[in-house]
C-alpha cells in the first residue's frame, strides 16, 4: 500500500459553535490524484485550511507526519497551494519571487519556464505590487510559484479560476506530468475538466465524506 501523507482522524471544525467538518476520518496517500467535490458549504476548502494549518480543529491531523499547526514551517516546505482566491499580498512581483525561492526553495528556472508557457510575461511586471495585477495574471504567478516547487503534496482549490482555456491547457499538461509519488487534491466544480488528471474521487457533504471511490484515469468519471 502507497505511503500516507496526510492522516485525518475524528476531526472537527466549529465556527460560532456549527460544525462545519464532523468526525472526519481520511487518509491521502503518495499517488493519488484526487478530485475533491461537493456543494458550497461542504467542508472542502474548511478542509485545506486545516491541512495548511490555518485554522485550529479538534481530533488528529498530520502532514507527512507532523502537526499543521505546531510544525507550520516545516510542513509548508513540502506542500504546494493554490487558492481559490488569490491572497492580498502586499509585495511586489519581485519580493513575491524573491521570497519563494528562499524560503520555499523554490526552481526558479521551472519557475520562468512554466509561467512563460502560461503566457505571463513576468519581467514585465516584475516590479508591480501584487494587488495591482488582473486575476488572471494573480493566478498564472501562483500556479507557477507552486508547480516550481516540486512539492510532495500539491493542493489547489479551483486551480482553472480566473485562467482563459489556454491558460487551463497548460495547467493540466503540468500536472499529468507530475511525479508518480506526489499527492494531489484538486478541490473544484468543473470535474469534467480534471476528469482525466484524477484516479479518486472524494465528495463531501456538509462536512462528511458521502462518497470517496478510485478511479481509472482517463474518461473516468
Amino acid at each position: 500500500m502507497s505511503k500516507i501523507l496526510i492522516e485525518v482522524k475524528n476531526l472537527v471544525k466549529r465556527f460560532n459553535n456549527v460544525e462545519v467538518i464532523k468526525n472526519l476520518d481520511l487518509n491521502f496517500y503518495a499517488g493519488d490524484r484526487i478530485a475533491l467535490i461537493g456543494q458550497n458549504g461542504a467542508g472542502k476548502t474548511t478542509l485545506i485550511r486545516c491541512i495548511l494549518g490555518l485554522y485550529t480543529y479538534e481530533g488528529h491531523l498530520s502532514v507527512l507526519n507532523k502537526s499543521p499547526r505546531t510544525e507550520r514551517e516545516k510542513v509548508l516546505q513540502e506542500v504546494g497551494f493554490v487558492p481559490q482566491l488569490p491572497p492580498p499580498l502586499k509585495m511586489t512581483v519581485q519580493e513575491i519571487i524573491d521570497f519563494f525561492s528562499i524560503i520555499a526553495q523554490t526552481d526558479l528556472e521551472k519557475f520562468y519556464e512554466i509561467s512563460e508557457a502560461l503566457k505571463l510575461d513576468v519581467k514585465k511586471h516584475i516590479h508591480k505590487p501584487f494587488l495591482k495585477l488582473s486575476g488572471g495574471m494573480k493566478q498564472k504567478l501562483l500556479v507557477s510559484l507552486a508547480l516550481a516547487r516540486n512539492p510532495k503534496i500539491l493542493l489547489m482549490d479551483e486551480p482553472s479560476a480566473n485562467l482563459d482555456p489556454d491558460a487551463r491547457e497548460v495547467l493540466f499538461n503540468y500536472l499529468k506530468k507530475l511525479p508518480e509519488d506526489t499527492l494531489m487534491i484538486l478541490s473544484s466544480h468543473r470535474v469534467d475538466e480534471i476528469e482525466d488528471l484524477v484516479n479518486r474521487l472524494i465528495e463531501m457533504d456538509l462536512g462528511k465524506v458521502v462518497i470517496d471511490k478510485k478511479l481509472t484515469i482517463q474518461n473516468s468519471l
